[in-house]
């Protein structure tokens, strides 16, 4: 029987021309530059982490894929040949997103050995005034955005939303978006990497050039009818209860406030991934005990069983349904 603990990654930081140092708050170490995103549980060819506490610190995602499969993964959350099913970001928006959209798992047109990206969004800290890009207006269709793109007044077609912290989003394939300056987010999304860009400001990237468009895939990838993208205010639970706040094929993902001792457990079914979004507790389970806090990530083998939070924080849990 292996050991089977919490595992908390090293996070892989990422460099963007939108990033900036607002993960720093969580006491994350950070590299020089304008840090846009910290992947903090990864198993994907762009950046896999690695355990940093326990008997099992120094080995990546993907070798506990290899050695211990479907007995830390569980049945629904370990996949024959699949990499780890989810990757789970923490994203600092110091300045606007491009406007994107995602294929789904069938788009004939993704990289080779690529996914789609179905994902969901939880504020964790807004400025006062912050917004998001959420899907199309009504009524606009695939010859619309076409031309709206073209005569560069892609804008016009696109749904403003303000935000402030514990607002959700589902973001399902297909749906035009983008997180706008100001803004520190919580993403769980499908294990992929597949952006397609519409529009992204005529700004240069990093490398003094102009990024890359996608406009012939996003045309084909966009769900014009609407793909089930929804959003929620999250406030308003009371003590040690879960609010679902996204469900996908993918991910189910829930919010729960910490108040006093809890008593929780795994599945055989799937693993659990805590996300600490606020405040600071304990983590326990048989053989052990830590102390956790906000920005911290955690990995629940399927086969831990029972586990117990307690302090004063606010949690996100996804599991794989």
């Amino acid at each position: 029987m292996t050991q089977t603990y919490p595992l908390q990654f090293k996070p892989e930081m990422k460099e963007r021309i939108w990033g900036g140092r607002a993960l720093e708050q969580f006491g994350l170490e950070l590299p020089d530059g304008q840090i846009g995103e910290g992947w903090m549980i990864g198993d994907h060819p762009n950046g896999t982490t690695k355990v940093m506490n326990g008997p099992l610190a120094g080995l990546g995602l993907d070798e506990i894929r290899e050695k211990y499969g479907r007995e830390f993964f569980g049945t629904k959350g370990y996949a024959e040949n699949g990499r780890f099913p989810l990757l789970i970001k923490l994203l600092d928006c110091n300045d606007d997103l491009s406007i994107q959209v995602h294929p789904t798992d069938d788009y004939e047109g993704l990289p080779e050995g690529e996914l789609g990206k179905t994902e969901m969004w939880y504020i964790l800290d807004a400025k006062p005034g912050a917004k998001i890009i959420y899907g199309l207006k009504d009524g606009v269709d695939r010859a619309a955005l076409a031309s709206a793109i073209e005569e560069g007044r892609v804008m016009d077609c696109l749904q403003e939303v303000p935000v402030e912290a514990g607002d959700a989003f589902y973001i399902p394939a297909g749906t035009i978006h983008a997180l706008c300056a100001g803004v520190v987010v919580a993403e769980i999304q499908q294990n992929s990497d597949t952006t397609y860009r519409v529009f992204d400001y005529n700004r240069p990237g990093l490398d003094g050039k102009l990024r890359e468009l996608h406009v012939e895939d996003s045309l084909n990838v966009t769900a014009y009818e609407g793909a089930g993208a929804s959003r929620m205010k999250t406030d308003g639970i009371g003590g040690n209860e879960w609010l679902r706040i996204a469900e996908s094929p993918y991910f189910v993902v829930e919010k729960g406030l910490v108040r006093a001792p809890w008593k929780l457990s795994t599945t055989p079914d799937s693993f659990v991934i805590l996300v600490i979004a606020e405040g600071t507790g304990n983590l326990s389970w048989d053989g052990g005990s830590q102390a956790v806090k906000a920005g911290e990530c955690f990995l629940l083998p399927a086969n831990l069983g029972g586990y117990e939070l307690d302090g004063s924080m606010t949690v996100l849990r996804s599991v794989t349904p």
